[in-house]
């Protein structure tokens, strides 16, 4: 109120209403994709304002009733990944089989000003920040119709260099069967990652301060924090 007081929902007569809605809200909403592949809607709220994740209790019944669960961590390796490892796997107990890194031509172009070089510096960080967490990523490049095909080669390429496979992907254009390629280099990256360790950035038991400052200088690349 005006006066700095909560408005409660007895208030406005609204006690019921709310116990209605939000009887069930602990259970996931199970919704279908367009070729009727199921999935759970549940929580997710935004990277910059919260964990940006869904909820553990959507991943964990997920888990139970399918071979292989895709979830996403919003906001790229820095805001959106390290807290999906470092908090929710953390307290939900989850290992991840596979990282996907999510990128498009248009955005490796931009992000490094529209150069020759464009933003491969850019993707390359978040690739390093992925390995970070003792995991090896892919890449999937989201094909628009005016990405040319040397625009599409050049980052595939760069990423081979660097020891990660990139697929183009064109689910967005055809569907699943536009990412069977990505849905073959996921599998791919499940077993080289069988051979590798997931680990945290950090311990509970560190202070805040060290917290912040490996945050900052290991996924963010900076000097320091003052």
């Amino acid at each position: 109120t005006y006066k700095g007081e909560p408005v409660r929902a007895t208030a406005v007569e609204a006690v019921g209403a709310m116990q209605v809605l939000l009887r069930d809200a602990i259970h996931p909403n199970l919704v279908q994709t367009r070729e009727g592949t199921p999935a759970f809607i549940h929580g997710g709220p935004f990277a910059n304002i919260a964990q940006g994740t869904n909820t553990a209790i959507a991943t964990r019944m997920a888990l139970k009733l399918a071979d292989y669960v895709v979830t996403e961590a919003g906001f790229a390796t820095d805001l959106g990944a390290e807290k999906f490892f470092d908090i929710k796997c953390r307290i939900a107990g989850l290992k991840p089989a596979a990282v996907v890194i999510v990128a498009t031509a248009k955005a490796v172009a931009w992000h490094g000003g529209g150069g020759a070089r464009g933003g491969l510096g850019n993707l390359l960080k978040h690739i390093e920040n992925v390995r970070l967490f003792g995991l090896e990523p892919v890449v999937a490049l989201n094909r628009f119709d005016d990405d040319t095909p040397a625009e599409l080669r050049k980052i595939v390429n760069f990423c081979a260099k660097h020891g990660v496979e990139a697929v183009v992907a064109e689910h967005y254009a055809k569907g699943g069967a536009g990412a069977t390629g990505l849905a073959d280099a996921v599998d791919r990256a499940i077993q080289k990652n069988r051979r590798r360790k997931f680990r945290f950035l950090y311990p509970l038991e560190a202070s805040l301060e060290a917290k912040i400052e490996k945050l900052a200088r290991e996924v963010y690349g900076a000097d320091g924090v003052d």
